[in-house]
């Protein structure tokens, strides 16, 4: 067999690895989190009791802001800090029966313009959920680039009993320095089930040359996009009335509840405005989701 130089060796392993700079770019990266509970005198801890990871996606170690027997807080890294062409992530996350995690990230998240091939980038992230247990899903902020193109999955699979309060927030273009989002082709995409049926199943394609982009029928011009959800509350309307008499009045927001989830929904301009209101959302519906006043990371405040 006829040896490779070690110039073609290195683009033989680089083909392999299907590390490409053309229209068949994939860089892949994966993060599985397993969390469950141990016991600890009369109480119990919940304890991140599995980490793999593969590329650039990394946590932090374990907090415990509310105490050693309360929430554990973890923050999911990227240190790219952000979504090129070619990108596939995959965040698996289960959490055990009757442990307590709340996952947010240190910083927005950014979802760069395709490259001149069009390769789409993937983002998708499974959360299962066990009977009794409880997943806070907190992440700061995703800002897509103008022309970007790609898609974005959460799948939610809850057992009986399980609760969760999540929301994903979509910032469209950069305002500030004047790059609307004019081109590209984003595609959103709910799962959440509960004991293996659907409750919430959602599609959403985002595609500024459309005309629902602008019309009134459709986005409005909107380029803010954030859903706010939370499965497993006991008295869902009283969550409703309160989240309505103590957060201002606005003509950019809605709550809902139907099968079992209830979601806000959030269409405006302004990002400040939404992380705001769904904080103040946070802070109605983690005491009756759970029982505990809600603590913010400390992250966010960094």
């Amino acid at each position: 067999m006829e040896a490779l130089s070690p110039i073609s060796a290195n683009k033989k392993s680089t083909f392999d690895s299907g590390h490409h700079f053309d229209a068949s770019r994939h860089w892949a990266a994966s993060l599985t989190l397993g969390f469950d509970t141990r016991a600890d005198g009369d109480t119990s801890i919940t304890r991140m009791h599995k980490a793999h990871h593969y590329g650039p996606l990394r946590v932090q170690r374990p907090f415990y802001p509310e105490g050693r027997d309360g929430c554990c807080h973890v923050y999911l890294l990227h240190p790219p800090g952000g979504i090129a062409s070619g990108d596939s992530l995959n965040i698996d996350v289960t959490i055990a029966a009757n442990a307590h995690t709340l996952l947010t990230t240190p910083a927005a998240n950014k979802l760069y313009k395709a490259d001149s091939n069009g390769v789409a980038w993937h983002q998708h992230t499974h959360l299962k959920i066990a009977a009794g247990a409880t997943l806070e899903w907190l992440p700061q902020e995703t800002l897509a680039f103008d022309a970007s193109i790609g898609e974005q999955t959460i799948i939610l699979d809850l057992e009986d009993n399980a609760k969760c309060l999540g929301w994903e927030i979509l910032g469209l273009g950069r305002p500030a320095s004047d790059l609307p989002f004019a081109n590209g082709h984003l595609k959103q995409r709910f799962e959440l089930t509960r004991s293996g049926r659907p409750l919430w199943i959602e599609r959403q394609s985002i595609e500024p040359t459309h005309a629902r982009f602008d019309g009134m029928w459709g986005q409005g011009g909107a380029t803010v996009h954030a859903t706010l959800w939370a499965v497993g509350l006991e008295e869902p309307l009283d969550a409703i009335t309160a989240l309505r008499e103590q957060i201002p009045a606005g003509r950019h927001w809605a709550v809902t509840y139907r099968r079992g989830v209830l979601l806000l929904r959030y269409l405006g301009k302004e990002r400040n405005q939404v992380w705001e209101l769904f904080q103040q959302a946070r802070e109605v519906l983690r005491p009756r989701l759970t029982g505990i006043n809600a603590t913010t990371p400390r992250i966010w405040l960094t």
